[in-house]
C-alpha cells in the first residue's frame, strides 16, 4: 500500500487540484497537518491566502469514505450555526498514485489537542462547553433509521434497542476474538442483559458526529478564544443523540469534572435517564477502543482501558452516577 510520504516531494502534483477550483491559484507550500491511518492531511498554501485550502488524501482500501464525507460535510453545511469545512472539489483518483482526494475550505485555529498544551487549566471548559452547543446543533439534524451512515444508512435498524445490542453483540465478538479476557467479556454481556431496555428510551435517530475529541475541534486563543472549526465526520453514524455525547465524554482523556460539566451545560436539557444511558454508551466506546487499539498492535493503552470496561460493566443503573 502507498504510505503518505511516498507522494511526490514538492508542490507540483497539489497544484493542478487547487486550479479545479482557484484558476489562478499558485502553491508556494504544502504543510502536513493532523492525519491518522484512513488519511492524510496537508495544508495547502497559496501565494493568495484566501486561496489556501486543506486536501486530504485516502488511502486506498478507505476511498469509499470519500463519498461519506462530502455528504456528512454538505448536510453539516446547512446547519448555519455550525463551523465546518466547506467541501470545494472531490476527485476519486486525484493524487499521482491514483488515490482519492478531496478539498475542503481552510478553518482558522489549530487542534484543542495542540492549543491545550499552551493553555491554563481554567481556559479548557469553556471550549467543552461550545464542543457540547456543537453536539446539540448537530443532532438537529434526524434520521429515518439506525446504523453506519455513508452517504444512506447500511445495514439500517428500526430501533436504537435493536441496533445497539447488535453493536454490544458486534464489538464482544471481536473483543473475544482478540484475546480478550473472558470474565471482561461476560460482565459486559451481563450489562448489556441488565439493563439494556435503557436504549428502547430512545425513540428518533439523529446523526451524530461520533468521533467529537479534542483532535477533531479547531480552535483560536488568546483574545478571541472560541472554537473555530468541527472536522473529521469520517465516523459518522445514525444513533441516540446520547451515544455522541458519552464519546466526546469519554475521549476527553485526562480531563475531569470542570470539562465534563462544561460539555453537558453547553449540550442542553437532557431526559431523566441520561445519567444511565450515557454510562452505557461509555462502556460500548470503552469497548470499542480495546478492540480497535488492540486490532492495530498499540498495546500501551489496553490496560487502562480495561480498567475502564471492568468499572462501567460493574455499574448498576440504579446507582447514581
Amino acid at each position: 500500500m502507498p504510505q503518505p510520504d511516498q507522494l511526490p516531494p514538492g508542490t507540483a502534483w497539489a497544484e493542478p487540484l487547487v486550479r479545479e477550483v482557484f484558476p489562478e491559484a499558485e502553491v508556494i507550500e504544502l504543510l502536513p497537518r493532523t492525519g491518522g491511518r484512513l488519511s492524510t492531511v496537508y495544508e495547502l498554501r497559496c501565494a493568495d491566502p484566501a486561496h489556501s485550502v486543506i486536501l486530504k488524501v485516502y488511502a486506498p482500501e478507505w476511498a469509499w469514505k470519500q463519498a461519506k464525507e462530502v455528504h456528512v460535510y454538505r448536510i453539516l453545511a446547512g446547519l448555519d450555526t455550525l463551523p465546518v469545512p466547506r467541501v470545494l472539489h472531490h476527485t476519486p483518483d486525484g493524487a499521482p498514485d491514483g488515490r482519492a482526494v478531496t478539498i475542503l475550505g481552510l478553518l482558522d485555529g489549530r487542534p484543542l489537542s495542540e492549543a491545550s498544551k499552551d493553555l491554563d487549566a481554567e481556559q479548557i471548559p469553556p471550549f467543552y462547553r461550545e464542543m457540547g452547543a456543537a453536539l446539540a446543533t448537530i443532532h438537529q439534524v434526524g434520521q429515518e433509521a439506525y446504523g453506519y451512515l455513508t452517504n444512506r444508512i447500511l445495514d439500517p435498524r428500526p430501533d436504537n434497542g435493536t441496533y445497539m445490542r447488535h453493536q454490544f453483540a458486534k464489538k464482544l465478538a471481536e473483543f473475544k476474538a482478540l484475546g480478550g479476557d473472558d470474565r471482561l467479556h461476560d460482565a459486559v454481556a451481563r450489562r448489556i442483559e441488565r439493563d439494556g431496555a435503557l436504549f428502547d428510551n430512545c425513540r428518533a435517530a439523529v446523526l451524530c458526529h461520533n468521533d467529537l475529541h479534542e483532535g477533531n475541534v479547531l480552535v483560536t486563543t488568546g483574545d478571541a478564544t472560541r472554537v473555530t472549526g468541527i472536522i473529521d465526520v469520517e465516523n459518522a453514524i445514525a444513533a441516540d443523540p446520547l451515544i455522541d455525547l458519552a464519546k466526546t465524554d469519554y475521549y476527553a482523556l485526562g480531563r475531569g469534572e470542570p470539562e465534563r460539566r462544561a460539555l453537558l451545560a453547553g449540550y442542553g436539557p437532557l431526559p431523566a435517564d441520561a445519567p444511565e444511558r450515557l454510562d452505557l454508551y461509555r462502556l460500548y466506546h470503552a469497548l470499542e477502543l480495546w478492540d480497535w487499539f488492540r486490532s492495530i498492535g498499540t498495546e500501551g493503552p489496553l490496560d487502562a482501558i480495561a480498567a475502564d470496561i471492568t468499572r462501567l460493566a460493574g455499574h448498576r443503573s440504579d446507582t447514581p452516577s
